[in-house]
């Protein structure tokens, strides 16, 4: 079968506090939640009623058990998800003081699984034939990874839609200063890339969002989304149509789902064949909604959820 959606990179176990505003060392309880930003985008996808698919590697470990299943309690095809040995599936805290300090801490060491994803293990077959492919930033930080990412993408030649999340962990690169000759090159291969203006900065060299969407145009791509925070988002396509969008009111809890969940309404507004500002608002909505809740992957919103929070105007 061509899946709607393949998404390749990050996956992990999210421990989030069940306290907010408390520092991680005063915390006394959290809940346990499938995370990693690639894998997040194909439950969202699937929560709009997508096919999906994730390209990823766990530990050989409970944690990693825990993934298989809460993956397939999403409707997320797992067959693309292998353990190695010898590394643990890697965790990640956060602390949250809404509505907007969400520091992250991440446990991949030594090295996380989803960085040994290796380009002879992959079927480049079902990566063509999805109608999306989407990769990350994080994948081309380390090797086997790197290699296996760039080979997708090569195989793929275009093939459909092809997202780039420019998705920048500046902690994940030996050399951050590294990245964007790798950045570059994977924008050769997509069709769409998504970023906020950190990221888009890290691969462009410019942060000023319309001169940074066009650089991403001139870079290859067919759509340049470019985040702007508390300014909403932009769109712009190469026949030159923009959509600059404001972002949904909303009371924050947590927002470090939201990139995921406007992730995979992108992909399902794309899929569905909307104009810019209907999938950027669509985007926005889910987003929205995500941020208002404690958790990312279960949290990830259905389409009534959506559409009542645009016709609202606001997450109520």
């Amino acid at each position: 079968m061509a899946y709607d959606l393949i998404t390749m990179g990050r996956i992990g176990v999210d421990l989030y506090p069940l306290q907010t505003g408390v520092p991680l060392a005063q915390v006394s309880s959290f809940g346990k939640f499938l995370g990693g930003s690639a894998t997040n985008v194909a439950v969202a996808a699937a929560r709009l009623g997508r096919s999906t698919a994730v390209i990823t590697r766990t530990g050989e470990d409970a944690f990693g058990a825990y993934l298989h299943e809460a993956l397939q309690g999403f409707g997320v095809d797992d067959r693309w998800v292998t353990s190695v040995p010898g590394l643990n599936t890697p965790v990640t805290f956060c602390e949250i003081f809404p509505p907007d300090d969400f520091p992250l801490y991440f446990y991949r060491q030594p090295k996380a699984p989803d960085l040994e994803i290796d380009a002879h293990e992959l079927d480049l077959d079902a990566v063509r034939d999805a109608r999306i492919f989407w990769i990350t930033g994080t994948g081309l930080s380390e090797e086997p990874s790197r290699t296996a990412t760039l080979a997708a993408l090569a195989h793929r030649a275009r093939a459909g839609t092809t997202v780039f999340d420019l998705d920048w962990r500046p902690m994940f690169w030996a050399d951050p200063e590294a990245a964007r000759p790798f950045y570059v090159e994977a924008l050769k291969h997509a069709t769409v890339a998504v970023g906020n203006l950190d990221e888009v900065e890290v691969a462009t060299g410019v942060r000023e969002p319309r001169a940074a969407a066009q650089a991403l145009l001139d870079a290859g791509v067919e759509i340049a989304v470019v985040k702007q925070g508390p300014k909403g988002v932009l769109a712009v396509n190469r026949a030159g149509d923009s959509a600059e969008v404001p972002p949904l009111p909303v009371t924050v809890l947590n927002g470090l789902g939201a990139g995921d969940a406007f992730g995979g309404s992108l992909c399902h507004g794309l899929l569905e064949g909307w104009d810019l500002e209907k999938i950027m608002r669509h985007a926005n909505a889910a987003g929205a909604i995500v941020a208002s809740r404690l958790e990312c992957s279960s949290a990830m919103p259905t389409p009534d959820e959506i559409d009542a929070a645009l016709a609202a105007g606001a997450v109520l």
